[in-house]
C-alpha cells in the first residue's frame, strides 16, 4: 500500500472519531492546545494613532526646511493622552504615546535638538512617518485565529492584544502507549545479556507530549497473550488511540496481533516506504489502536507521517503535514529502494542538504543528528546538485 493510501484511510478512520468536547482554559495557559472556536477582536489594534518612535509630534507644514524651531507645548509618555495640538508647536512623545490631535508626523528624537522648551527639527517631515495608525494590525472584529489552530507563543500573544483572558480549545488528545517484549529494559536497570534498553518508550512518550496529547504510559508488558489482552482493555478506557511498537509479527512471541484481534479489530497493512513498512491500525474498544514498527527510527519517521496526521484529525485540524521546500542535494543516492524513502539530512552552511551517512533503521543517532527528512520517490536517485524534497523535522513534529 502506498504511504498516501494509508494516510487517506487512517485520516477517515480518525475523522469518524473526533474529539467533541471543549474546554475553556485561560490565555496563558493555552500554549499547544488546538482552538475550537474562532477568535474575533473587540477592538482596533493599536486602539488610537501611536508613535513607533521617541521623538516629537508635529504638523509636517509647520516644518518647511531644516533647522525650523518649534516651541514644545506638552510632554506625552506612553498611557498619557495628550491634548490637541496647536498649530507650529510640537509635542515631546515616547514610543507608544499616542499622537495627540493635529500632528500628523512623528520626526525621531536623533534627528531633533532639544533646546530650552524649544526643539531644532534637523529634517523636513513627511506626513504619516513614524504613526501606527489606529488598527494597523488588527481591525474590530476581525477574526485574528481561526479555529483548528495549534496556539503557539506568538498566536497567544496575538489573541491577548485583542483582549480574549480566555479561549475555546478542543480537549487534548489521550494517548495510553506501552510496550511489549521481554528483552526490554529501563535505563538505570543491569542490561543482562540478549536485552535492550527500551528507547522507543521514550521516543513515542516525548512524541505525544509535544503534539499536546495527554500521555498514559503503560510501561513494558510481558510477552504473554493474557498480559498483552489486559493491557489492551486497560488502555482503551478513557483514551482516544493505543499506541505500540514492535511485536505485531506473526512470530510466537509476537502476542500483540492476536490480543487486538481478541479485543477488536485490526489491519496490517505493508507500507511501500523505507524507513517504516508495517503498520497495524485497528480498534479496541472505543479507541484508535496503531502499531508501530519496532526498530527506533522506523518507529519515529512513521510516527511523523502517521500517527500525527491522525492526532491532528482527531482535533479539528487540517490532517496535512507540512509544505516540503525544495533544496539542493549535495550528495549522491544512487541506489534508490523501491520504495518511497525518507532520507536524514541536515541544512549545510551553503544552503544545501548532507545526508547521514549510515541510513540503517536501527541507527536512531542519525534522527538527533538530521533537522529534516528528504522524502524520496520510490527508484528514483539522487545526484549532488539536484532539487529534492525536504521535510524539516521541527515542523512535522509541532505542527
Amino acid at each position: 500500500m502506498s504511504l498516501d493510501e494509508a494516510l487517506q484511510r487512517l485520516v477517515a478512520g480518525a475523522a469518524a472519531h473526533r474529539i467533541d468536547r471543549t474546554e475553556t482554559v485561560g490565555t496563558f495557559d493555552a500554549l499547544g492546545r488546538v482552538l475550537a472556536a474562532e477568535v474575533r477582536s473587540g477592538l482596533d489594534v493599536p486602539p488610537a494613532d501611536n508613535t513607533s518612535m521617541d521623538g516629537y509630534a508635529m504638523r509636517a507644514a509647520d516644518v518647511p526646511a531644516e533647522g525650523t524651531v518649534l516651541p514644545v507645548s506638552q510632554r506625552i509618555p506612553a498611557g498619557v493622552v495628550g491634548q490637541p495640538l496647536q498649530p507650529g508647536t510640537a509635542a515631546r512623545i515616547f514610543t507608544g504615546a499616542q499622537v495627540p490631535a493635529g500632528a500628523d508626523a512623528v520626526v525621531m528624537q536623533e534627528q531633533c535638538e532639544a533646546l530650552d522648551g524649544s526643539v531644532r527639527v534637523n529634517t523636513v517631515p513627511q506626513s504619516g512617518q513614524w504613526i501606527r495608525r489606529r488598527g494597523e494590525d488588527v481591525m474590530h472584529d476581525a477574526v485574528v485565529l481561526t479555529a483548528g489552530t495549534r496556539l503557539t507563543p506568538q498566536a497567544l500573544g496575538l489573541a491577548a492584544s485583542v483582549g480574549a483572558a480566555e479561549l475555546t480549545v478542543w480537549r487534548r488528545p489521550r494517548v495510553a502507549v506501552f510496550s511489549t517484549g521481554d528483552e526490554l529494559v529501563m535505563p538505570g536497570q543491569p542490561l543482562k545479556p540478549g536485552a535492550i534498553y527500551n528507547s522507543n518508550r521514550f521516543t513515542l512518550r516525548g512524541l505525544l507530549q509535544a503534539a499536546g496529547c495527554d500521555v498514559t504510559d503503560l510501561g513494558i508488558v510481558p510477552d504473554r497473550l493474557d498480559a498483552t489482552r489486559d493491557a489492551l482493555k486497560r488502555a482503551a478506557e478513557g483514551n482516544d488511540l493505543i499506541l505500540t511498537s514492535g511485536g505485531v509479527s506473526v512470530g510466537e512471541e509476537d502476542h500483540l496481533r492476536p490480543a487486538v484481534m481478541a479485543e477488536g479489530t485490526l489491519d496490517l497493512w505493508q507500507i511501500a516506504m523505507k524507513p517504516g513498512k508495517p503498520l497495524a491500525f485497528g480498534r479496541v474498544g472505543q479507541a484508535i489502536f496503531m502499531g508501530l514498527p519496532g526498530n527506533p527510527v522506523s518507529s519515529f519517521v512513521t510516527f511523523l507521517l502517521a500517527v500525527a496526521p491522525v492526532l491532528r484529525t482527531l482535533q479539528g485540524m487540517d490532517a496535512a503535514g507540512p509544505p516540503a521546500q525544495l533544496l539542493r542535494a549535495d550528495f549522491d543516492w544512487p541506489k534508490p529502494d523501491r520504495r518511497r524513502e525518507f532520507l536524514r539530512v541536515k541544512l549545510n552552511a551553503e544552503g544545501g542538504l548532507d545526508l547521514f551517512p549510515n541510513q540503517s533503521s536501527g541507527v536512531l543517532t542519525s534522527t538527533v543528528w538530521a533537522d529534516g527528512l528528504v522524502d524520496t520517490p520510490a527508484g528514483q536517485p539522487i545526484a549532488r546538485g539536484d532539487l529534492v524534497r525536504f521535510l524539516p523535522l521541527d515542523a512535522l513534529v509541532n505542527r
